[in-house]
């Protein structure tokens, strides 16, 4: 067949504390089984570009489900949820890494499930991939796009919600990880990027960095004035590579 089939619905899944949430759930129609990946969203939320993400992977073969990280803040839109739950500061970590674990078991239980699962994201969900790679179990791969504050310059950065910087968590890191970062961007920057690959060469983890010029942040996001789209694609097709090595 010239392109796969694909089903998109929004599901309910089991989150952290047992939390019943919304994910978005969309995976190939072909017969067969196939590999999982987590989409986890960025800090502006459940947007239309994380839902259009997760409707790429099923495109390419895999089952996607991309979790409401916001839904405990009620019904409502999406887009207005996201902005009072941004300027709160975003999610606490435990809750996030409780919702991830909660959409790898959904994935790894649907009949057509391989149970090989990655995790993607970007933005504040790069960071939270980085993370879940280093304290949620049975990832077999990691997805880091931007990322920002893997490295804390600042301790006073750290609070209840993020008491710890996921940079200081790499020795538990099991599975492989591809990190796709712009060099304009600010967060993270060429100095969190050096010392992020730094420590994984140190500690002998398995990864692979690219960076690209004249990309800042959210350079793989097609609805805004930062998309880039050549180092776009470039950066895709090298996700893809590495899914493919490592999920299958």
């Amino acid at each position: 067949m010239a392109y796969e089939g694909l089903q998109a619905e929004v599901v309910s899944f089991k989150g952290h504390n047992g939390d019943t949430g919304e994910a978005y759930y969309a995976r190939p129609t072909r017969a067969g089984k196939v590999p999982g990946i987590v989409v986890i969203m960025h800090l502006p939320g459940w947007d239309e570009w994380i839902i259009e993400v997760a409707r790429k992977f099923a495109h390419h073969g895999y089952a996607a489900i991309s979790p409401h990280l916001y839904f405990r803040e009620g019904p409502g839109n999406p887009d207005d949820i996201g902005a009072r739950v941004r300027a709160a500061g975003g999610g606490p970590d435990a809750q996030v890494m409780g919702d991830v674990a909660g959409s790898i078991a959904y994935l790894r239980a649907q009949p057509n499930a391989t149970g090989k699962v990655g995790v993607i994201g970007f933005c504040s969900g790069g960071r939270h991939a980085y993370l879940a790679g280093c304290s949620v179990r049975g990832i077999d791969a990691v997805v880091d796009c931007w990322g920002g504050n893997v490295v804390v310059s600042d301790p006073k950065l750290l609070d209840a919600k993020r008491p710890v910087a996921p940079i200081d968590l790499t020795d538990k890191l099991t599975a492989p990880l591809i990190g796709i970062f712009g060099n304009d961007d600010q967060n993270p920057n060429r100095d969190h990027v050096n010392r992020t690959e730094e420590v994984l060469k140190k500690l002998g983890k398995s990864y692979e960095f690219h960076r690209y010029d004249g990309c800042g942040h959210a350079f793989f996001n097609t609805m805004r004035p930062s998309y880039r789209p050549e180092q776009a694609l470039d950066g895709w097709n090298k996700v893809f590579a590495f899914l493919k090595k490592n999920l299958g």
